[in-house]
C-alpha cells in the first residue's frame, strides 16, 4: 500500500491547517518578522509579493504539500507548515519548513499543527515513519521536536548550503508508527493542559 498524499483542510481547536495559497500572502507579510528565517529559506522579500511568489515555488515542488497556518479565533494566517520529502512507496515523509509569527510562539499553535499534522499522517495515509530535522544550531527547534517525543537520529554533517552560504549541519529526529500512540497521548495530554 502507498500513501497519497493530497493537498487537505486538517482542523483543531486553536488552528486550522488550510492548502497553502496566495490567499494566505497578505497575512503571512503582516506577520512574518527577519529574525524568522535565520535557519529558514525566506522569500526574496517580506511583502505580500514576496510570499506569493514563495507560495508558487512551495505548491510547485515536487514530494511537498505546503500548509498555512491560520489561527482560527481571528482567521489569521499565522505560519507556515509543510509536508516534504513524501516518499509513498516507503510510506514515509518529513514535516518541516516550519515557521510561526513571533506572537504565537510559545502557544497552542505550534504542538497542535504538529498533533494534526502527525494524526493525519499516521491515522489516515498510513505512514511508516515521520521525520523533523533541524540546523544544528536552533536549538529553540530542537527542544520543540524533542518535546514532541520523536527520536533523535543523528547528526546530517554539511547537509546543505544555505543562502547566506553557510554549510549547515542538519539535525535528524522520527517517529514511527509503533510510537505514534505513546507521542500522540503525550501530545492530547499537552494540548489539553493549555
Amino acid at each position: 500500500m502507498q500513501m497519497k498524499v493530497e493537498p487537505v483542510i486538517l482542523e483543531g481547536k486553536v488552528v486550522r491547517l488550510e492548502p497553502l495559497d496566495a490567499k494566505h500572502a497578505e497575512d503571512l507579510a503582516e506577520v512574518a518578522t527577519p529574525d524568522l528565517f535565520v535557519y529558514h529559506f525566506p522569500p526574496a522579500e517580506l511583502t505580500a509579493n514576496g510570499f506569493r511568489d514563495q507560495i508558487c515555488e512551495l505548491k510547485d515542488m515536487s514530494g511537498w504539500c505546503p500548509f498555512a497556518i491560520v489561527e482560527r479565533e481571528s482567521g489569521k494566517t499565522v505560519g507556515i507548515t509543510c509536508y516534504l520529502d513524501i516518499r509513498p512507496e516507503a510510506r514515509a515523509l518529513e514535516i518541516g519548513s516550519t515557521w510561526v509569527a513571533k506572537p504565537w510562539q510559545a502557544t497552542a499553535v505550534n504542538p497542535e499543527a504538529k498533533s494534526l499534522l502527525l494524526s493525519h499522517a499516521f491515522d489516515n495515509l498510513g505512514a511508516l515513519r515521520v521525520q523533523l530535522k533541524t540546523d544544528e544550531r536552533n536549538l529553540q527547534s530542537q527542544a520543540a521536536i524533542a518535546k514532541l517525543g520523536a527520536v533523535r537520529e543523528g547528526t546530517l554533517r554539511k547537509q546543505m548550503i544555505l543562502p547566506d552560504g553557510h554549510q549547515r549541519n542538519t539535525v535528524m529526529f522520527s517517529i514511527t508508527d509503533d510510537e505514534w500512540p505513546d507521542v500522540q497521548e503525550r501530545l492530547r495530554k499537552r494540548l489539553e493542559a493549555r
